[in-house]
């Protein structure tokens, strides 16, 4: 989850004494990454300190981890980059979004070096039977703590032990699945969505389990847990009463959107300065329906609001898109072409997308399909998108 500043001997040259940020996005995850020291957030961008005589090595670097340079800017000495200091030796990691409406976002309440020690008051299973592997609703205490968050937020979980080096484990950041007020509504609790990440070995065919998601998977009632964040700003609900959100996941990428859907409909009498009266659209893409996660209590706001909540599924082994291969969410975009065309282009619409990251790619493809229709380069109308901060990214 960590990425590390790259340093070097300062050169003779005019710029050699000069330092340079690369704004980054896409990093993913790796025995790279795992070495370095500063958080990966693939919901945006990440800020690399880099002094002159280091920047085509770090070029090939950040190619080597996935990452794509958004920007080239020099600094000087102190200078800041939104909001953060950079010294030419650390830069602390950035969200892509900005804060839009919100005011006073809470950020790095707990630092790694200082955790909330909080507990686990319930741990639930959420795959039924017949679905695939094991995903867990948690329940963490944070009473006697500072810890406030915001829907779209994150908070990062320290598991205990060290890692094969004897080194502390490094931090895993999770989406909050829960509204500010918590599922006790007591503003005392935080809940994650958690599946148990488990695959075989490449090469020794070895079932490898995750270190974090295996101890959260496993965790019991009454357990401690190191807690950090929030952090992020890229996955925040717009103010808007009336704004349309689109949002669109796989798996656990549900998180943040069930942390939305519930302040819009669940919570309604303890938000009086929020009371939703747009449209909310939910696509959940998994691979059969046990796994449709939090189905019941969707349906139920679905029809409780029926004006307002919409849920389309697009279940891989068990539906047929159009030509008659596995159902995946690009398709399901597809099929709703015409209508979700005519919400985008409305000004208070805002697009989320959270879940693995192989998914952006489909989505794009069933979004060139829909625009297609209509003579509209979607590449270039997502730039516009973006820099409207009308379209949020949140993979992992």
């Amino acid at each position: 989850m960590k990425t590390q500043t790259a340093l070097g001997v300062k050169t003779n040259t005019e710029y050699g004494s000069r330092t340079f940020v690369y704004e980054v996005e896409g990093l993913r995850q790796s025995n790279i990454t795992d070495k370095t020291n500063s958080p990966i957030r693939r919901s945006g961008t990440v800020y690399i300190t880099v002094p002159y005589d280091r920047m085509n090595q770090e070029m090939q670097r950040i190619t080597r981890m996935g990452g794509k340079i958004i920007s080239i800017k020099a600094v000087s000495e102190d200078s800041q980059i939104n909001g953060q200091t950079t010294t030419g030796k650390t830069t602390k990691p950035m969200t892509q979004a900005k804060p839009k409406s919100h005011k006073d976002v809470p950020v790095n309440t707990y630092r790694p070096k200082n955790p909330f020690i909080g507990k686990c008051l319930s741990s639930t299973e959420l795959v039924r039977e017949g679905g695939e592997g094991t995903v867990r609703h948690l329940v963490f205490d944070l009473s006697g703590s500072d810890l406030h968050y915001l829907e779209g937020q994150s908070i990062g979980i320290i598991p205990p032990g060290t890692d094969d080096k004897g080194k502390p484990h490094k931090l895993r950041l999770y989406s909050i699945a829960s509204t500010r007020h918590g599922d006790n509504l007591d503003d005392q609790t935080v809940s994650l969505c958690v599946r148990r990440l488990e695959y075989n070995h490449p090469e020794t065919g070895e079932r490898i389990y995750g270190v974090c998601s295996s101890y959260l998977c496993g965790m019991e009632e009454g357990a401690d847990v190191a807690i950090t964040g929030p952090v992020g700003k890229e996955m925040l609900l717009p103010d808007d009463e009336d704004a349309t959100i689109i949002m669109i996941a796989t798996g656990t990428g549900i998180a943040p959107f069930r942390a939305f859907i519930w302040r819009m409909f669940k919570e309604r009498e303890q938000n009086p300065d929020y009371q939703f009266k747009g449209l909310a659209w939910l696509f959940f893409g998994c691979a059969y329906t046990p796994n449709i996660l939090y189905k019941e209590e969707l349906e139920e706001l679905q029809r409780q609001f029926p004006d307002n909540f919409r849920v389309t599924y697009a279940i891989s082994r068990e539906q047929k898109n159009k030509d008659g291969g596995k159902m995946y969410i690009q398709h399901r975009i597809q099929e709703n072409a015409d209508e979700l065309w005519d919400h985008i282009q409305k000004p208070n619409t805002h697009t989320y997308i959270c879940g693995l990251k192989g998914m952006e790619g489909g989505i794009d493809e069933g979004m060139s399909a829909v625009t297609g229709k209509f003579d509209v380069d979607w590449s270039e109308y997502q730039k516009q998108l973006k820099k409207d901060h009308r379209w949020h990214v949140e993979t992992y």
